[in-house]
């Protein structure tokens, strides 16, 4: 079932988004050669503490996962396409990290991801990351009222394979509310004009995740929660929470 939020709604859900966006910038200024992905998480947690809010990813165990996730960021390094775990691994020169990160503010949920590159980039890494933006500025764009869930994932599917990247099925967007994970959910491809209707005060987690290689091929990783390219290629993950409204779309977790 989709909850169409209030005006007021998207206001506190904003509240909550500029949380995310807050740690998603402190962890970016941070991110250097050497720092501990743990280090990274125990920033981001500083963030939330700050703020009041809490963490809708700490302790959260989906059914597919063996454990609860045990961090307040998903921190997924070169090929790792998303819930990479932070431990102990020193970042080193050229890798490309992608973080998400979400917060709970006043019972509503902000959800965003960002990918960057640690040290001296590679030309294919920025080339991977500045296409995974624009699918996400081509996703955010369709989000409007009249249009269809088929419309976002056709505008990110079609950035994407042009470019010639890979696009892991069955992973996407979603809707975000009260939860971090709400209905619809929001793939990163499909046809236009299908599926849902996009009505004022849907909010969505827009989130385009791309392979270098043009593959689409993934697996879980032995902690059951990160989940890798088969063919060890590098992927990237960007994301924003989307507020969908008569005046158009609405970033709650702009930065």
């Amino acid at each position: 079932m989709v909850e169409l939020k209030t005006d007021t709604s998207i206001d506190a859900m904003y509240e909550a988004g500029q949380v995310v966006a807050r740690a998603l910038t402190a962890v970016r200024e941070a991110a250097d050669v050497g720092v501990p992905l743990l280090e990274l998480d125990a920033l981001a947690h500083d963030v939330l503490r700050g703020a009041g809010a809490t963490s809708p990813f700490l302790g959260y165990r989906p059914s597919f996962a063996p454990t609860p996730f045990p961090a307040v960021i998903c921190a997924s390094v070169n090929d790792a396409i998303v819930h990479g775990i932070p431990d102990g691994y020193r970042l080193r020169d050229g890798d490309l990290l992608s973080v998400d990160f979400g917060a709970e503010l006043g019972g509503w949920v902000g959800d965003s991801a960002i990918s960057f590159v640690v040290g001296t980039p590679r030309p294919a890494d920025l080339r991977l990351i500045e296409t995974a933006e624009r699918a996400l500025a081509a996703g955010i764009e369709a989000a409007v009222v009249g249009n269809r869930i088929g419309d976002i994932a056709h505008a990110i599917g079609s950035v994407c394979r042009a470019a010639g990247y890979g696009v892991p099925d069955g992973f996407g967007g979603h809707g975000v509310g009260r939860r971090m994970h709400e209905d619809p959910p929001v793939p990163n491809e499909g046809r236009p004009g299908r599926g849902l209707p996009l009505r004022h005060g849907m909010v969505l987690a827009i989130e385009p995740m791309l392979v270098a290689s043009g593959r689409d091929g993934y697996h879980a990783a032995p902690d059951g929660w990160t989940l890798r390219t088969d063919d060890g290629s590098r992927a990237a993950h960007v994301e924003h929470t989307v507020a969908v409204t008569e005046a158009g779309p609405r970033i709650l977790t702009a930065r």
